[in-house]
Parts: structure tokens; C-alpha cells; sequence
């Protein structure tokens, strides 16, 4: 392996055929530039993927009534189905240890004011948990407590584009905002994910919206986030289980699919999850072809290699080379080939991605990357079958008679 004389020979060799050698080394490089390409693609739509689930919580499932559609128990049809505070204690409870974070919901479109200014703005009266639920980021201030709920406090969380619009400059917090003729107090200033439309959202105690609306208990949805613990299957399960128990509760069919619905994050994930496995496998399929590619070429080049040199290969056997000096010499040649080739395929794939970056964010596409796992793995690989490649065809040669070498043309 440390021979001098055979790294020599094998230098001469290179620069003596500069195009076979960078016909073998083309091969190579590009099959691992595909692949960490493609790879780096996949693992980029994934990215999208998981990223347009985190807006709201991944785990969430959302409960809303509407009118009925089948006659039940007595009851007509059309008959508009309401939730109330009562409702959501009973979905909460009803089976505790598979609920992470939850909340009700009780919306009203309200006109509020600010000096001058004023819009109609979606008011949330909500608990807590709902900054959890909207995956929402404070700018500035804190959210809604147990206690302005327990003490119906007036106070408002404003998304960051309420903010904009009334405010404008300055920190809103402790500054007031007029809300259908009630004043409520800014204590914090939030960001949503989800855009523009979300960051017009003002959230307020639902107790203290309830009572705004004469007293109401009224529930417009309800917000439940399963535990982390629950694996698609079974929360799936959970979201069926609880939409049935509404259903008996509020006497709505069993077979009445509008007077209670529910959403459940669990089966979009699931439909998700096997789309991505499909796309990985594809994916990796292509990728896995694009190798054996390369490593077919690598094969067919040392090959015709191997074959241009027999008539060298016999003068060796002539003077006394022995065969295993033979096959040592092209192996080490391949593979000398295959590593430098490899590294050019990688440095070129991971610039490629580089390049890329979030340039095709709007195909879905961000952060397209590939782990140095895969890439090593994918390297030795090559390296590995430039070997193969190189033995075999070495080592038939190297078994041929001198005289029978030196007769080929």
C-alpha cells in the first residue's frame, strides 16, 4: 500500500490517460452528486412539511357544533346544536389523563378603538392554554392568567398586527383599548405563525367575553391538544371517542355528520406520515438507482481499463511480476480514483444544496440538507465497489498467460 514505485506507476499511469481516468472519476461524482442532491431535496420537502404543522398545535383536535341534519330522539332535524362551559369541563374530564393543554373558545366580531382609530376585530375569549394551542410567541407583555379568568378581568392580549393598525407606535401595553363600549387594558403583544389574518386576533378572558354577552356560557369551539404520548392510531381513537360522547350528550344521531365535527391533527400527521414515507422511499429508490449507476460505470470503465491494459499486464508476468502485485496495482488505482472522484461528488452536492437554500421555499422545498451519516455512508460505498470493480477484472487478467497477454491486441 505504501509502495513508492506503485504510487509512481499509478501517477504515471493517471497522467498518461488523462480522459479514461477522468471519464472513471465523472462517473463517480455524479452519482454521488445526485444523490446528495435528491436526498437533500426530500429532507427539504419534509422540512415544509413538519413546518406547516407547527403553526397550531401538531396534537390538537378541534370540536364545533352546527345544525342537525337527521331527526333523533324525538328531536327535528335543524335543529341548532350549541356547546356551554358544562360541555367542555365534561370533554376535558371525561378522560384526563389522554389531554396535554386545552381550551374553550367563544368568538365575537367586535369594533375597537384606539383614539382615532378603530376596525372590527375577531375577540377570542379564551383560557390560558391558548397561547399553547396557537403556538404563539410574546412579543411583549404576558398572556392571559387564572386569575383575570377567576376575577373576569378586563384585559386584552392584541396580536402584533392590531398593534400595527391602532397603536402604531410605542409599546401598547398598559395602554387601553375600547372593545363595543367596554375598556379593556393591553397586557401583551403576541406574533401567530399563521400570518396576518391570526395576528388580528385579540383574546380576551372567556369569562369576562361570556359576560360582555349577558351572561352567556356559550362555547364556539373547543380546543384540545391529546398527549404527546398517544401515537397516531390511538389519537385518532380519542378524537372519534370524544366527537361519539358530544354526540350522545347533546342527543345528535350517532349518523349526523354536521351536528357535531371534529378535526383531528392525528389523521391529517397520519396521511402525512405515509406520504412522506412514499416520498422517501421514492426518494431513496432513485437515489440507491443513481448509485448503482455510478457503480456500474465504474465497473464498465475498469473493465475496458483492465482490458486496454493486458498486453502491459503480460510484459509485467514477462519479467517476473507476480500476480497479486498485478491485481494490488489497478485496485489501488480504482480506488485512488473513486476517493478523489467521491470527495469532488460530495463538495459539489453540499454546495449545490448550499445554493439552494430557501430559493425554492415557494415548491415546498426548505432547508434542503443531507446528514453526514448518509453521505459517508453513501461514499463508502462507492469506494467500496470501485474495489470490486477493480479486483475482478484484475484479477482475471492477472491470471492469463504471458504469451497469451502479449498476443492481444
Amino acid at each position: 500500500m505504501f509502495d513508492l514505485d506503485r504510487w509512481q506507476e499509478i501517477f504515471s499511469s493517471i497522467r498518461s490517460n488523462v480522459l479514461r481516468t477522468v471519464l472513471s472519476g465523472f462517473t463517480v461524482a455524479l452519482g454521488l452528486f445526485i444523490f446528495i442532491v435528491l436526498f437533500g431535496i426530500g429532507t427539504g420537502l419534509q422540512n415544509a412539511f413538519t413546518e406547516g404543522f407547527a403553526r397550531d398545535a401538531q396534537n390538537l383536535i378541534s370540536i364545533v357544533t352546527g345544525k342537525t341534519t337527521i331527526a333523533y330522539k324525538g328531536l327535528q332535524s335543524d335543529r341548532q346544536v350549541t356547546m356551554n362551559n358544562s360541555d367542555y369541563d365534561f370533554l376535558v374530564n371525561v378522560d384526563k389523563e389522554k389531554v396535554g393543554s386545552s381550551t374553550p373558545r367563544y368568538t365575537a366580531n367586535l369594533l375597537v378603538k384606539y383614539g382615532k382609530e378603530s376596525g372590527n376585530y375577531q375577540i377570542n375569549g379564551a383560557e390560558p392554554e391558548e397561547k399553547i394551542i396557537e403556538n404563539r410567541k410574546m412579543l411583549d407583555g404576558r398572556y392571559l392568567t387564572p386569575t383575570d379568568l377567576e376575577r373576569k378581568q378586563n384585559v386584552a392580549v392584541i396580536g402584533r398586527m392590531v398593534q400595527r393598525d391602532l397603536i402604531k407606535n410605542g409599546s401598547p401595553v398598559g395602554k387601553e383599548l375600547d372593545i363595543n363600549g367596554t375598556m379593556f387594558k393591553v397586557v401583551g403583544v403576541f406574533s401567530d405563525d399563521g400570518g396576518d389574518w391570526d395576528e388580528r386576533h385579540i383574546t380576551v378572558p372567556i369569562t369576562t367575553l361570556q359576560q360582555m354577552k349577558k351572561g352567556s356560557d356559550t362555547v364556539s369551539i373547543n380546543y384540545i391538544a391529546y398527549n404527546d404520548k398517544l401515537n397516531p392510531e390511538q389519537a385518532i381513537k380519542y378524537g372519534d371517542e370524544l366527537k361519539e360522547r358530544l354526540k350522545a350528550r347533546k342527543n345528535v344521531s350517532p349518523d349526523d355528520e354536521n351536528g357535531v365535527r371534529v378535526w383531528n391533527n392525528a389523521q391529517n400527521m397520519n396521511d402525512t406520515f405515509t406520504f412522506m414515507a412514499v416520498l422517501t422511499a421514492i426518494v431513496g429508490f432513485i437515489g440507491m438507482g443513481t448509485l448503482l449507476a455510478g457503480i456500474i460505470g465504474i465497473s464498465n470503465i475498469m473493465v475496458y481499463i483492465v482490458k486496454e491494459r493486458t498486453k502491459e499486464i503480460g510484459v509485467r508476468k514477462a519479467i517476473g511480476a507476480k500476480p497479486r502485485s498485478i491485481v494490488a496495482l489497478i485496485v489501488q488505482e480504482s480506488v485512488v480514483i473513486t476517493v478523489v472522484s467521491g470527495f469532488v461528488g460530495v463538495g459539489l452536492g453540499i454546495l449545490a444544496l448550499h445554493l439552494i437554500g430557501n430559493n425554492l421555499e415557494e415548491y415546498f422545498i426548505k432547508s434542503p440538507s443531507v446528514g453526514w451519516g448518509t453521505i459517508i455512508m453513501a461514499f463508502v460505498a462507492l469506494v467500496f465497489s470501485g474495489l470490486i470493480a477493480g479486483f475482478v477484472p484484475a484479477y482475471r487478467a492477472s491470471r492469463i498467460k504471458p504469451i497469451e497477454a502479449l498476443r492481444t491486441e
